[in-house]
């Protein structure tokens, strides 16, 4: 049997991977439905080989749906996830909204699958930020091994986590400034193109941002309350692929062999690791990939037990998007028995 599925904040970057998605991986789908604002109704959107007219998420009733993919911004998700939800629809929500909820699982299916019968509570799954997931695909192999005392990671991230307009922003920056025409800032606090802006989400009373707090706090929701982590979250002018530098300091000692063999067995990790020019991956070339790739992984001097790496994915795809459909699957395969494919 197969199962009905909707997806919210279907005109988004992140609700448009997500239905690709769906129909790349085949799943057992009786129907998709594409939902978002009142605004968006009549629109298409691709998938697969078929084009979904976009319904107004105001107006649907989810009685009957099994499974919604909602990414339409946290204040709709506040609103209407809870409804789904009610309904008797199971909601994996990509906002940020639900994440820190003691009773709603925040899942990464390589790392903590184990906590997803938790969604039985509210009916709710939270994905996590897509920084935090690229990295803890990453870590949780070294976790399992070395047990991780601390987290050092400065983000570079692109453009694309901030949504479509925000993409605009740095194509139509970037063509003034070859002309030499005025730039405005409008998504960003400072122009982008050919610029790092240091600065993702609001700030904090502690003087950080809201993503650096994002990636502390899921962290250890997910991996394990014990572990210290400090991050620096900076937006750079790359369109679509977050990349990280990460240095980790473990209890006990892992050697760069032991990590890049763990790390080479790892799922949804592939590691590019070679000690010559161009032996690493970059964001541009990492676009449109479902894995993890992990480059640079060297010692770190400097304490006993210490690696350093370099970390990129595609922020669309696993770090939004796959994530959410990874959780349907298992969903389907384990927890909706009577509809089992």
């Amino acid at each position: 049997m197969v199962y009905k599925i909707a997806v919210v904040g279907a005109t988004g970057n992140v609700g448009r991977q997500m239905l690709n998605i769906l129909s790349e991986r085949k799943f057992p789908a009786s129907e998709v439905v594409a939902l978002a604002s009142r605004n968006s109704i009549g629109r298409e959107v691709s998938f697969g080989e078929k084009n979904l007219k976009v319904q107004c998420l105001d107006d649907y009733d989810f009685t009957g749906t099994d499974i919604a993919l909602f990414s339409p911004g946290s204040a709709v998700s506040k609103i209407h996830a809870p409804r789904a939800a009610s309904a008797g629809c199971i909601v994996i929500d990509n906002t940020s909204y639900f994440r820190m909820d003691a009773d709603i699982p925040l899942i990464v299916p390589e790392v903590n699958l184990k906590d997803l019968a938790g969604y039985k509570n509210r009916n709710i799954i939270a994905n996590p930020n897509c920084s935090t997931m690229q990295m803890l695909v990453a870590l949780k192999p070294l976790h399992d091994k070395a047990v991780i005392k601390r987290i050092v990671v400065s983000t570079y991230q692109s453009v694309s986590g901030a949504g479509k307009k925000a993409m605009d922003e740095l194509y139509e920056q970037t063509k003034k400034m070859y002309i030499y025409d005025n730039v405005e800032a409008r998504s960003f606090s400072k122009r982008i193109a050919f610029n790092v802006i240091p600065q993702i989400d609001i700030f904090m009373d502690d003087g950080s941002t809201k993503e650096e707090w994002k990636m502390v706090n899921e962290t250890k929701k997910i991996l394990g309350e014990n572990i210290a982590v400090s991050a620096t979250c900076v937006r750079v002018p790359v369109f679509v692929s977050h990349s990280e530098s990460v240095n980790v300091e473990f209890e006990n000692p892992l050697t760069v062999a032991e990590a890049r063999a763990l790390l080479a067995n790892a799922p949804g990790v592939l590691v590019l690791d070679r000690r010559e020019d161009g032996g690493y991956m970059t964001p541009a070339e990492c676009a449109g990939d479902d894995n993890v790739y992990v480059s640079r992984i060297r010692k770190d001097p400097t304490v006993a037990n210490g690696l350093n790496m370099w970390i990129v994915s595609d922020n669309l795809r696993k770090g939004a998007a796959l994530n959410a459909v990874q959780i349907a699957e298992e969903l389907a395969r384990n927890y909706l028995p009577e509809k089992v494919f």
